[in-house]
């Protein structure tokens, strides 16, 4: 009975110090990824850090307004254009007769009858 107690302890001594072994390395890892976050300090931003990264802003020019009496003479010219119809001659012009563009296929028959008279 005591041998059966011994080997059951030696038995159980390798699987709790493997488990101990594996929780210590990772406590080890974890605590030495904390240790470097914690240690780490950013660089502070300067305003010359942009330099040559953005271009410098420079508001655009200012529209010219346009002028009123131009605006006046070009509406009285526009009223006084003649309305243009299509279809419709203009006055001075004398209607051009509508040509047919459309020309029909000759049939292979005809030309073939048409070679042998």
């Amino acid at each position: 009975m005591v041998a059966r107690i011994a080997r059951q302890q030696l038995s159980m001594q390798p699987r709790s110090f493997s488990t101990l072994n594996n929780r210590l390395r990772v406590d080890l890892v974890q605590d030495m990824y904390l240790k470097e976050i914690r240690a780490y300090k950013p660089t502070p931003l300067k305003p010359s850090d942009s330099e040559g990264h953005v271009q410098k802003f420079s508001a655009p020019k200012v529209p010219q307004s346009p002028e009123e009496g131009d605006i006046a003479r070009d509406l009285k010219a526009y009223e006084d254009q003649q309305v243009e119809l299509e279809g419709q001659a203009s006055s001075g012009e004398a209607e051009a007769p509508e040509e047919d563009w459309f020309e029909e296929p000759e049939d292979d028959d005809e030309v073939s009858s048409g070679a042998s008279h």
